[in-house]
């Protein structure tokens, strides 16, 4: 904050599954009122999302300075143990239902198209988070490989939650070894090109808000990374989706960017990024649904691009896009 500015209140704000967050209400030197948004989180893994939301908020605002809530640092508080980090941002008050579809999904389009990474490779600078998983994020030419670092994170974060699963351990790495290359290899063969974009890397309707003075879409609460742009929408698939599931959306984002070639791979190539997804989720939330989901999507991609008979077959009742099912997020429904 600026030297000399008065602080008039501090109080929690919000809900987070892995932080603590505050909104906190200042007089500036100036003498104007101002409101932040404060976000808090301890030890080394605070650390590295507080240092990691700060660089893609960062990143995002320099492109699109409408589209996030402005930076204004991250740091370590003086007072511990134990040791806690910051980060502080502009507070925006938001209508959080859903966002109008062509708006939404032009920005987040424009986002991708603009986003472009500075040397052309797949990752980013500094280490960022999605909930208590660090992204590996090591600059890579290739996406099949970046990809697969991705998905072996996940993996390995779900088996410490929630134990050894045999046949989801064997169906991850038939995904890993043999669908990954095939489905995300073929995006940089065969005279394809993809170009390493900048995502959001959280982009779930709990980060999404829309402006109540200005009607803008905001986005909050990112992840970033540089990736095939499809990545993003690899979440709205998910079963914690209550809005961003429906079709409107994805078909709107792919007016604005078209689906790569092989365009007919676009579908499978979702549900294969949405693997990511709801691994994190049930390696942060033990027993939950998501798992099985995870599962049965390795099933019904192995089925198609490399068939295992060790493992189950897919069951279309266990796919909540066919069966429309959903679950609880952090206390609401998503």
């Amino acid at each position: 904050m600026p030297e000399g500015t008065k602080v008039i209140s501090a109080e929690t704000y919000g809900n987070s599954a892995w932080t603590i967050t505050g909104r906190i209400q200042v007089i500036l030197p100036d003498g104007e009122p101002k409101v932040y948004f404060l976000k808090c989180a301890s030890e080394d893994h605070g650390r590295t999302m507080m240092f990691g939301e700060f660089t893609s908020v960062t990143t995002i605002h320099d492109l699109l300075p409408a589209l996030v809530p402005a930076p204004h640092g991250w740091g370590k508080f003086k007072v511990g143990p134990p040791d806690t980090y910051f980060f502080l941002s502009d507070y925006i008050d938001m209508d959080m239902s859903a966002p109008e579809p062509i708006q939404f999904t032009a920005r987040v389009a424009e986002l991708h198209r603009k986003g472009t990474s500075p040397n052309g490779m797949f990752g980013f600078p500094v280490t960022t988070c999605d909930g208590k998983l660090p992204h590996t994020v090591e600059w890579e030419s290739s996406w099949a490989v970046f990809f697969a670092k991705l998905i072996r994170g996940v993996l390995k974060l779900d088996i410490e939650t929630n134990g050894p699963w045999p046949e989801l351990e064997e169906a991850a790495e038939q995904i890993i070894t043999k669908v990954i290359p095939r489905l995300c290899g073929v995006l940089q063969s065969e005279g394809h090109q993809i170009k390493a974009s900048l995502i959001h890397g959280d982009l779930w309707e709990g980060n999404v808000g829309t402006h109540a003075d200005t009607g803008d879409i905001i986005l909050y609460d990112a992840g970033s990374y540089y990736a095939h742009n499809e990545m993003e929408l690899g979440q709205w698939r998910c079963e914690w989706g209550q809005y961003l599931r429906a079709k409107v959306y994805s078909k709107n984002y792919l007016r604005n960017f078209e689906a790569a070639e092989p365009v007919e791979e676009w579908e499978d190539r979702n549900r294969l990024y949405s693997l990511k997804y709801n691994l994190n989720y049930s390696g942060g939330h033990p027993g939950n649904v998501t798992r099985q989901t995870a599962y049965n999507d390795m099933c019904f991609l192995c089925e198609r691009y490399a068939p295992l008979d060790t493992i189950d077959k897919y069951d279309p009742q266990n796919d909540p896009n066919v069966t429309g099912s959903k679950i609880v997020v952090h206390g609401e429904y998503a």
